[in-house]
């Protein structure tokens, strides 16, 4: 890579740019399939009005109708706000890590290896989920919140992000009673509680851990994927030119880098719904990764952390694929 164009990654001008190309293009694939990533999450997180039709592709569609009964197309779009308001700061610090990241570690063609291009997907993406993380707790807890599970369910009204982030916070403030068992157990649980009510902000990173174990197995291997498939089939036309893109090839490579990250992570993704959604059924205490991965073990075995993969499929390739097209595209757009 010219030495003009390394120092013009580190501009001001140059990561504002692949910051709104990322921002933007992580808000029009959330958008294209935010009904499945609604219904997504109501089955990885085991909501029991949802159960039943987890499992099945004909489940997902029958869940979706279902939403669509009790509360409209609106139902279908709860926690959608929250969505937004959290994707495109996460899309815009991904994109534009990963910008900067592969300016380092492969500046030139014969540098590029698929080390390098996994190290620099998972760098982007822990890094984006540190910045981000408390607005992706609240989008799931909107998307959790259902009419039948209300205590009012005649006097249902969608959670707003004002309540829920009222509701995180406020969780445990009551004191409940010591639990029983070893001492040592119980010395845990009130070292937990006092954590909460002297730190209240750490009710919006549960689950972060598994979040971000996740998130190294995911988005290196969409990179990865991702740039060795460019690499492959879109050759530049001479070593200090760039790959020529096309739409239709930057859907493809993105619908495999999506279905590729997301089979190698999907389990990471179920522990962390169940602990992100924890504070709904404990909320004095972190649901640890132990007792979280026994949980899903004991409930249905190994296929418990496969849960709702059917729709990962349908929601994660589309919205891969578009989010990767849009990037590209305003890429070229804004001459990056």
């Amino acid at each position: 890579m010219p030495a003009h164009e390394s120092q013009d990654r580190q501009s001001l001008h140059y990561i504002v740019r692949s910051g709104l190309a990322g921002g933007t293009a992580g808000c029009v694939a959330k958008t294209a399939v935010a009904p499945l990533d609604r219904v997504k999450i109501l089955f990885q997180a085991s909501n029991p009005d949802f159960q039943k039709y987890a499992g099945t592709w004909s489940g997902t569609f029958r869940a979706v109708a279902k939403i669509y009964g009790e509360n409209g197309f609106r139902g279908l779009l709860q926690g959608h706000s929250a969505t937004l308001f959290r994707i495109f700061p996460y899309a815009a610090i991904k994109f534009m890590a990963y910008d900067q990241i592969e300016g380092a570690l492969m500046p030139t063609r014969e540098s590029q290896t698929n080390l390098r291009r996994f190290t620099a997907g998972a760098l982007s993406g822990m890094i984006s989920v540190l910045f981000t993380y408390p607005l992706e707790l609240i989008r799931v807890r909107m998307a959790y919140y259902t009419r039948a599970a209300s205590h009012s369910p005649e006097t249902y009204h969608r959670p707003s992000i004002r309540s829920v982030m009222q509701h995180i916070y406020n969780e445990g403030a009551v004191r409940p009673p010591p639990p029983s068992g070893s001492s040592l157990v119980q010395t845990a649980l009130e070292t937990q509680q006092s954590l909460f009510m002297r730190f209240p902000l750490l009710k919006f990173y549960r689950g972060f851990t598994v979040t971000i174990a996740g998130i190294i197995p995911y988005a290196g291997t969409s990179f990865l994927a991702w740039g060795f498939l460019r690499a492959r089939f879109l050759p530049p036309n001479s070593p200090t030119s760039k790959a020529k893109s096309h739409p239709l090839a930057d859907l493809s490579f993105g619908a495999v880098s999506g279905a590729l990250a997301q089979t190698v992570s999907y389990p990471f993704e179920v522990v962390r719904r169940r602990m992100q959604v924890g504070g709904l059924t404990r909320p004095d205490r972190w649901l640890r990764w132990g007792e979280t991965v026994r949980t899903i073990w004991n409930a249905g075995g190994w296929r418990g952390f496969y849960i709702g993969l059917s729709i990962g499929y349908l929601k994660v390739v589309p919205m891969t694929a578009i989010s990767y097209a849009v990037w590209q595209w305003e890429r070229r757009i804004l001459g990056l």
